[in-house]
């Protein structure tokens, strides 16, 4: 039996890494659960959304146990400018999966127009460089566990430039988001004698679509609910979505469930240290045939508000 499962993650983690370099693929983004702390990844217009500089770090274990799993850590800092006119923001991001490992950096920029006293439409723009990495010597190809030198020696390397924009709403309480965060497919296609390719395709049909929107609604003085929704969309592939409730208790406890769409169901954890300190983890349990092989998923958020001129922030920010 044990040798059964040995067979079936061997086959588990070429399946997987075949899904991520295949190039009938159109490019794919970093999944998070806690999504909502890291909206700058998915729409330039988030940036400078809140009343002062908001530095985020995620790190995301996915399928622990697992062969070749995503392994996913990324920072992400933005505020405002201007008397809050303008945003300015900075992300960076790793993920390592099986012998993938890419990264990418994007500046992003969002013009901010203000609609009445507590409403804001924003206008957003990102570029940023793509880089990735196949580390083909790394897999066992041979039935003795040796390398292929032929197939070794072709690990090729992509360095691409990217952009995207997006629409951004917000007020106190709500908030509505489209986006197409990247716009160049970029990836490699191997030729007959097994070399590979770069290539870059400025397609449409390609493009990821995000819509994301959430709102507040104030159940006691000592008990909020925040909902929020996401839905991605790219064409020739199922529509995705997640959707999640979070409880905010004595303005200290966050705590919630998630949904993704045929993939998860995840609890969300966190403690408000202050108003401007935020400490987030998740659970994901898989709701496919990986879970079998893994221990779910794994995710901590760290969220730190930098207050300007001495202003003092005196309650958590919801989005």
């Amino acid at each position: 039996m044990k040798k059964t499962n040995h067979k079936l993650k061997i086959i588990a983690t070429v399946a997987l890494f075949l899904t991520f370099v295949n190039t009938s693929k159109a490019q794919y983004d970093a999944m998070f659960t806690q999504y909502m702390f890291n909206e700058m990844f998915i729409n330039p217009a988030y940036a400078g959304s809140k009343e002062a500089m908001s530095a985020t770090l995620l790190h995301r274990q996915q399928w622990v146990n697992f062969p070749g799993r995503p392994v996913t850590t990324s920072f992400s800092l933005h505020g405002p400018l201007m008397q809050n006119k303008m945003g300015l923001g900075l992300s960076v991001l790793n993920e390592r999966i099986g012998v993938l490992n890419r990264n990418l950096v994007y500046a992003s920029y969002a013009y901010r127009l203000k609609l009445d006293k507590n409403s804001t439409l924003a206008f957003g723009l990102m570029a940023g460089i793509h880089n990735q990495i196949n580390k083909f010597a790394d897999l066992k190809t041979n039935n003795d566990g040796t390398v292929d030198t032929q197939f070794s020696q072709n690990s090729p390397s992509l360095l691409a430039p990217n952009f995207g924009t997006g629409l951004y709403y917000t007020n106190k309480t709500f908030y509505a988001g489209l986006s197409v965060p990247r716009m160049i497919d970029d990836n490699f296609k191997f030729n007959a004698n097994g070399t590979a390719e770069q290539t870059l395709n400025f397609t449409p049909n390609k493009y990821h679509y995000y819509l994301a929107i959430g709102n507040v609604f104030t159940l006691s003085s000592d008990l909020k609910l925040k909902g929020q929704a996401m839905v991605k969309a790219v064409q020739n592939a199922p529509i995705q979505f997640d959707v999640n409730a979070n409880f905010l208790i004595k303005e200290f406890i966050w705590a919630g469930l998630s949904y993704r769409s045929n993939s998860a169901a995840s609890a969300i954890i966190g403690v408000q240290i202050s108003p401007q300190f935020l400490v987030c983890y998740s659970y994901d349990y898989g709701l496919n045939s990986i879970q079998k092989y893994s221990q779910g998923s794994h995710e901590i958020m760290l969220n730190y508000l930098f207050s300007y001129k001495g202003k003092k922030i005196v309650t958590p920010r919801y989005f």
